[in-house]
């Protein structure tokens, strides 16, 4: 990477950057002076972090969401292994105990999926398997397909059945269906790890091979029939309503209603087939298959959805496959860290009544209250000012902003998790008792209303999220830490971090997915014929930008695939400094004055720039790039503000500079 020496006005001196860092929260170390900020704003920004921080062998990826993490991880280990707990904390911390506890875990071997193993080994009829895949999907075991409840999108209100395709082995379909080398590679490492687990749980190689094989076929022809996650993003796609008699008939070969009781589901009616087209070849392939083969396949689910709480040797060929070579991570992290973020995932609201008296205090809530506030209001600034949208469409977004319900930190009403039985002999089971629990609870959803006041995510998680069918934007208490949020630290900062993450997920309510659904969140199209298209130019321009950035070297990412997540983060920005300048900034005596050699928009921009500073292996970056919906960091900073005249015009950028885009991408 070429870098050029900076104009003094970004060499602040090292003296002004050590008194004044702490309270303008702009850290002086992450920067490279040697980095011109209009060549590269996150080389300028994160170089230096990037320098001081290696990766760590046991991670995949290290930058300072990983940081924040290991910081509520810290504290939930500290919760956790406290005496003297009690109620459901109590159990949360039994739950860890057993995960840690790896003598009992090798002492028990497979005697916890034993049964299972047993059950799967006694088929002998394809008619049988509608009860024997309600027993293993109540267990997170992902065969086949996946049955739970969801919002009826045409009635917002309601929940109702849903049926989807099912997660596949591999990270992605197209694992299986490229041809290129590295996929073809990956393909017969795949195969021998399948192999390999079958061996450990007593299988004959020539069977543990044959299993393999099956494995494979059986995979491959279920990414042969399912939906990319491109298509996936258009919400239309996986919205088909129909009664349980008519997925009867496209699906002659599976017994629904035999299912659904085994799964002990409420009596319903209507069902959301998400794809119908899976379902058929499905349908098909059971039927066109040995039941040896079928089999092997559960078999292979089953081990696969366990191994990490197996004894030592199933954990380790699960990590050398999984982590190692898909992603590159040389070693194990310390168990602690495994069990702690097992038990959120499993007991999370437990854990997070504790978490937050520890680490949210009320000047942070009442901060991000006001900051969401300000962002709402440019973003009807926004909305107002929009030449491309008609006043009807106007009209209609301003009634979905006005509806838009903001949660901070933690849920009203903490869950319940008095019908869990945790022990303390038995990790795996305690894993397969809380899921059975939590499908439960899903199922018994069904017909009902919508519980507005439920989370998808813990207190402690390092995330945020919008959800559309619900028209609310989240923000748990594990994000709102250092260097997302620090209360007492310049306002510019604190706005261009935490509130750039608050912009982002409200502009999710009006990104390419976001924007099918009301303000009460039904799928419901509000938009002129005309206004989609202004829409649907100004997107493509960002998915064209995207789509031109190359990872590791010999992988682009899918512009299509990220379009909401860049969506998001161009208009997050954009809300943050208009907030920040309508806000906090207009009170400022002069806005020339700088803190830490750094005026007031540029620390709105370092201060989104500099919570994506990360370290990251190749081969993470390919799986990223094919799997998720999110940009890599460097370019989720420069491809936003290469999009804005605020950062040319702060950083003094000219003309064809390589942070000034000529034809710039703006939807909101």
């Amino acid at each position: 990477m070429r870098t050029t020496e900076v104009v003094p006005a970004f060499r602040p001196a090292l003296d002004a950057q050590a008194s004044a860092s702490a309270a303008s929260g702009v850290e002086p170390g992450a920067i490279d002076h040697r980095t011109d900020p209009c060549t590269d704003f996150y080389q300028f920004a994160c170089g230096g972090w990037i320098a001081k921080n290696p990766l760590p062998a046991d991670r995949r990826s290290w930058g300072r969401f990983q940081e924040v993490q290991d910081r509520n991880f810290t504290i939930l280990r500290r919760i956790l292994e406290a005496p003297g707990a009690g109620g459901d904390r109590k159990k949360a911390a039994d739950y860890y105990a057993a995960c840690m506890d790896e003598p009992r875990i090798e002492s028990n071997g497979l005697a916890f999926v034993g049964p299972d193993l047993a059950t799967i080994d006694a088929l002998t009829n394809p008619d049988d398997l509608p009860v024997l895949l309600a027993h293993l999907h109540a267990y997170g075991v992902p065969a086949f397909f996946r049955f739970s409840s969801r919002t009826d999108l045409r009635d917002a209100t309601r929940e109702m059945a849903d049926v989807d395709q099912a997660a596949l082995g591999l990270p992605d379909r197209d694992y299986y269906l490229k041809t290129d080398a590295r996929s073809v590679e990956l393909r017969g490492k795949y195969m021998a790890h399948v192999e390999r687990l079958s061996g450990l749980a007593g299988a004959p190689p020539d069977t543990a091979a044959a299993d393999a094989k099956a494995v494979m076929e059986i995979e491959t022809a279920l990414a042969n029939a399912a939906l990319d996650r491109v298509k996936r993003r258009d919400p239309a796609m996986t919205e088909h309503p129909m009664t349980l008699t008519d997925l009867q008939a496209i699906t002659p070969n599976f017994g629904w209603r035999k299912y659904a009781a085994a799964a002990e589901a409420p009596r319903f009616q209507a069902v959301n087939v998400a794809v119908p087209d899976y379902l058929k070849a499905l349908d098909q392939l059971i039927a066109a298959t040995s039941v040896g083969d079928l089999k092997a396949y559960l078999r292979w689910q089953l081990l696969h959805a366990s191994a990490d709480l197996l004894p030592r040797a199933f954990a380790d060929a699960d990590f050398d496959f999984f982590s190692r070579t898909l992603a590159g991570q040389q070693d194990r992290p310390p168990r602690w860290r495994q069990c702690v973020t097992e038990t959120d995932a499993r007991l999370g609201e437990a854990l997070g009544k504790a978490f937050v008296e520890e680490a949210f205090g009320p000047q942070a809530k009442a901060d991000m209250l006001q900051m969401v506030q300000d962002i709402k209001g440019a973003m009807r600034q926004d909305i107002d000012a929009a030449p491309w949208m008609s006043g009807g469409t106007k009209k209609a977004a301003m009634a979905k902003l006005n509806a838009l319900v903001d949660r901070i930190g933690y849920p009203d009403t903490w869950r319940d998790y008095a019908g869990i039985r945790v022990t303390g002999d038995d990790a795996l089971g305690n894993r397969q008792r809380a899921m059975a629990f939590e499908h439960a609870r899903s199922l018994q959803k069904i017909g009902q209303p919508v519980d507005r006041g439920e989370w998808s995510m813990t207190p402690p998680t390092v995330n945020a999220y919008y959800s559309p069918d619900r028209n609310n934007i989240n923000f748990p208490a594990g994000i709102l830490q250092p260097p997302f949020y620090r209360a007492g630290r310049d306002a510019a900062v604190n706005y261009g971090a935490a509130g750039a993450v608050i912009g982002h997920e409200l502009t999710h309510g009006f990104d390419d997915q976001g924007r099918r659904f009301d303000g009460q969140g039904n799928l419901r199209d509000w938009w002129t014929p005309e206004d989609a298209r202004a829409f649907d130019e100004r997107a493509s321009c960002i998915a064209d930008q995207y789509s031109s950035y190359a990872v590791a070297g010999d992988t682009t990412i899918n512009g299509r695939l990220t379009l909401g997540e860049n969506t998001a983060d161009n208009g997050g920005l954009r809300l943050a400094l208009m907030a920040y300048l309508a806000g906090p900034g207009a009170k400022l005596r002069d806005r020339r004055d700088k803190v830490g050699g750094f005026s007031p928009e540029q620390r709105v921009f370092l201060g989104w720039a500099q919570v994506w500073c990360e370290n990251t292996r190749p081969e993470a970056e390919r799986l990223k790039a094919a799997t998720n919906p999110h940009s890599s960091n460097r370019y989720r900073v420069n491809g936003s503000i290469s999009n804005m005249p605020e950062f040319q015009k702060a950083f003094s950028c000219k003309g064809g500079a390589p942070m000034v885009r000529a034809n710039a991408c703006r939807v909101w």
